[in-house]
């Protein structure tokens, strides 16, 4: 395959996207390069735009699957035309490597998208082996760019010490529909989903929860009382990003129950740590997810008892990135946006 010196990125540039063309990476002898086929546009993409952090001319994106189109000359068994999907390398010694905790690993850690090197809302991105996952025959190339939403998901869940119902979900965006229909493959019941939007609702109900809230017109204190028969839910994953949740997660929770704060906030959220006390509830928090849990959503993908596609609300090609995060990303209109840089994609239908 001839590859070519220059390529289209979306880069960040005065705090706003931007196409731009730029050089096709070099790899080193261990590196590979992959031909982007789908990328997803993450939560935590667009949070990192907002924040006005980033370093000017910084490609996003890491949900991606891409397909092997060229590898250095020290790499040994991954296939010319092979697809996988990307995941930060680690070093497997150090203490939080030690502790199956391989995202927080310091040591050697490398990352696209949102770390030291560029990510895929671009023609190809480069990797290594070590960041490899690869995706089976059986799951194809939009579902595999999800396997890193649902991962991230089903890290949440795992953050939990209990796995059994009633559960509430607060929050439908991707990572929360994500959680319904974890929750539904493991089993889970019965599954609430806390959201405003009734096209969410509607989707999370698909999905498999078993009854959904709008937290705005519905009681909430009231309905929690007959959906648990008075005692609280068992489990509640935040998966909204609204810092006022977490303290109502604390009144709807069980005595002895798990709150585990999924989605990222950077505003303050006040609560009341005596209601800890009394409930003897446990409040965490998760990050990332592991190699192994990406695994298994490729895995449930390939059993067909997993499918991400549902929440793909629009399929765009590379350069309509800008203006649909504007439109459609930083407005809430859209659930899922998918890149698709082979040219067939088409807004919104699907």
């Amino acid at each position: 395959m001839l590859i070519p010196k220059e390529m289209q990125a979306v880069i960040y540039r005065n705090g706003q996207l931007a196409l731009a063309s730029v050089p096709v990476p070099d790899i080193e002898p261990d590196g590979v390069l992959l031909k982007v086929l789908n990328v997803g546009f993450c939560g935590s993409d667009h949070s990192l735009v907002k924040s006005g952090g980033l370093a000017e001319d910084t490609i996003l994106g890491h949900e991606v699957c891409g397909q092997v189109v060229a590898c250095g000359a020290e790499v040994r068994g991954v296939a010319m035309g092979a697809r996988f999907i990307v995941r930060p390398t680690f070093c497997g010694n150090c203490r939080d490597c030690r502790a199956g905790r391989p995202y927080f690993c310091q040591t050697g850690r490398r990352s696209i998208g949102i770390g030291d090197m560029p990510g895929a809302f671009a023609a190809y991105v480069k990797v290594y082996p070590d960041m490899l996952i690869p995706v089976p025959d059986a799951v194809d190339s939009r579902n595999a760019a999800l396997a890193e939403a649902f991962a991230a998901a089903l890290h949440g869940i795992n953050c939990l010490t209990v796995h059994e119902g009633p559960v509430l979900v607060v929050g439908g965006g991707p990572i929360g529909l994500a959680t319904v229909g974890l929750l539904k493959i493991m089993g889970v019941a019965p599954i609430v989903l806390s959201e405003p939007v009734a096209e969410k609702r509607s989707l999370a109900r698909d999905l498999g929860a078993d009854h959904t809230l709008d937290p705005f017109k519905d009681e909430m204190g009231k309905k929690v009382f007959e959906l648990t028969g008075g005692v609280g839910f068992t489990a509640i994953l935040e998966c909204s990003g609204v810092p006022d949740n977490i303290p109502k997660a604390l009144e709807w929770v069980a005595r002895g129950g798990e709150i585990c704060v999924v989605s990222m906030m950077f505003a303050p959220a006040p609560i009341v740590p005596m209601m800890l006390n009394f409930k003897e509830a446990r409040l965490t928090g998760c990050y990332s997810n592991t190699h192994a849990e990406n695994r298994q959503c490729l895995q449930w993908m390939a059993e067909g008892r997993l499918d991400g596609r549902p929440l793909i609300t629009d399929v765009i090609a590379l350069e309509q990135l800008p203006g649909v995060f504007r439109e459609r990303i930083d407005t809430g209109q859209a659930i899922k946006v998918l890149v698709e840089t082979d040219g067939e994609s088409a807004s919104r239908g699907i």
